[in-house]
């Protein structure tokens, strides 16, 4: 065996391993299917094993490619993470930056903030994915995602942007039909609208400075997996919600939603920014981070950090 690893063949089937697919990977990488199927080949032959087992329609990674998968895409990673810093050093920042974020935040306020960016660096191409599932930034290849939690997950590189309040709302005409709960215990007789993801599920806990905390369950009328489908059923006086300050601020303006429950409060959420560790960042996508910052930092609904 040589002692200079295949490199090339490895980033191969790191880029085979992610698509499912020979002919996907090929296009991807800029290769001849040949090319990508001979790299595969001839990587089985090196390692005297095989990698992928291959029908007519489908390939799915053996036991050794399983064990060899992970370390292959930082192999695919480290090479593109190279040349993009190469690139970086020049005066104009340029290449592709992947962004996850929620969609009930990152269609109404992460999408009015990028045509600024956009408009500041032309040459960086923006990816964007919305999904209030929580995505796997190593596995799926994303550069930074926004997420709005208190985070456990300690191989993130983390920055906290800001605070956003958690509010019980109603609508006017719900609070005159139902009445205005003035403590967590009449909320057992309100009817919930319910975002599946929230960690607090159907037992809303509240704080208090001098009764302490009150937990409550409510019946739920309706449950979605994206906050922002709660609004109409909210505004049409269907029930209570605890919904992110993002979501209601300008409705609370307006008058055309309230807040309950003075005196008690729900335990603020963070807003930040992580991408993966181990790897520094390219630039293009630091100077992302940093325009977020700015963005985000001080907006009408965000609760400045201590």
């Amino acid at each position: 065996m040589s002692k200079l690893p295949d490199l090339e063949a490895w980033a191969i089937f790191a880029k085979v391993a992610e698509t499912g697919s020979f002919a996907r990977s090929a296009a991807e990488l800029g290769l001849s299917q040949g090319t990508v199927s001979k790299a595969i080949t001839r990587l089985e032959h090196r390692m005297k094993t095989t990698l992928f087992q291959r029908t007519s329609r489908h390939i799915a990674l053996t036991d050794a490619g399983q064990y060899a998968v992970e370390r292959a895409a930082r192999i695919l990673q480290e090479g593109e993470a190279i040349e993009a810093e190469v690139v970086d050093q020049s005066s104009a920042l340029r290449g592709k930056i992947r962004i996850a974020a929620p969609m009930s935040f990152g269609v109404p306020r992460l999408s009015p903030i990028l045509p600024g960016f956009m408009q500041a660096h032309p040459e960086v191409e923006l990816d964007l994915h919305f999904s209030d599932d929580q995505v796997d930034l190593i596995r799926d290849r994303f550069d930074v995602a926004l997420r709005i939690a208190n985070l456990v997950d300690s191989s993130m590189v983390a920055r906290q942007l800001c605070k956003v309040r958690i509010l019980l709302v109603g609508s006017p005409a719900y609070f005159e039909r139902y009445g205005r709960p003035q403590h967590p215990r009449d909320l057992a007789q309100h009817k919930g609208l319910q975002y599946s993801y929230a960690r607090y599920g159907m037992n809303w806990t509240f704080r208090h400075r001098e009764h302490g905390d009150f937990t409550q369950a409510l019946p739920m009328q309706l449950q979605v997996n994206n906050a922002e489908a709660l609004q109409p059923a909210l505004l049409a006086g269907l029930g209570l919600a605890l919904q992110p300050s993002f979501l209601v601020f300008q409705e609370l303006r307006d008058g055309r939603l309230e807040t309950a429950l003075e005196g008690w409060e729900v335990d603020a959420i963070g807003l930040h920014l992580v991408s993966p560790s181990g790897r520094s960042r390219p630039a293009r996508v630091q100077a992302f981070i940093d325009y977020a910052v700015q963005q985000f930092a001080h907006a009408p609904w965000a609760e400045e950090l201590d």
